[in-house]
């Protein structure tokens, strides 16, 4: 039976310094401009949906072509979900449990937050002790 190795999350507490080796990411370029929404996305809240998410999501670079369909995806969904909700009839679980994990994969619940990234100009890079400041000896 392989042995796994110890967890980086141990490794950190115990002071090692050799991380496992992180599995390579493909970095896909962000669209600048907020995109219309697709053709296709044709009820009215879903479009207002796909309108306000597209800017949050091209202001912190997290939309990419790639990432263009589940986000036209979530829109239609949440555009299904009020009209069910406007009508008196509450959605079904399963919508409701789809939008969810759509939203979660762009970062735009508070539980998903912390595990994407932030970017954008206010973004610090480099040395992570470079916000503290130099200190002169006076």
């Amino acid at each position: 039976m392989p042995n796994p190795g110890k967890p980086d999350s141990l490794k950190l507490i115990t002071g090692s310094r050799r991380l496992s080796k992180a599995a390579p990411v493909a970095t896909l370029p962000p669209v600048a401009t907020v995109p219309a929404a697709p053709d296709w996305l044709v009820n009215a809240h879903a479009v207002k949906e796909w309108n306000r998410l597209a800017l949050i999501l091209v202001a912190n670079k997290l939309l990419t072509e790639a990432s263009l369909s589940p986000l036209a995806h979530a829109c239609c969904l949440f555009g299904r979900l009020a009209q069910s909700w406007a009508s008196g009839i509450p959605p079904t679980a399963a919508l409701q449990a789809q939008y969810r994990n759509l939203i979660n994969d762009f970062g735009l619940t508070p539980v998903s937050q912390g595990k994407v990234p932030p970017s954008g100009p206010d973004t610090p890079g480099g040395n992570r002790f470079s916000r503290h400041g130099r200190h002169t000896r006076g």
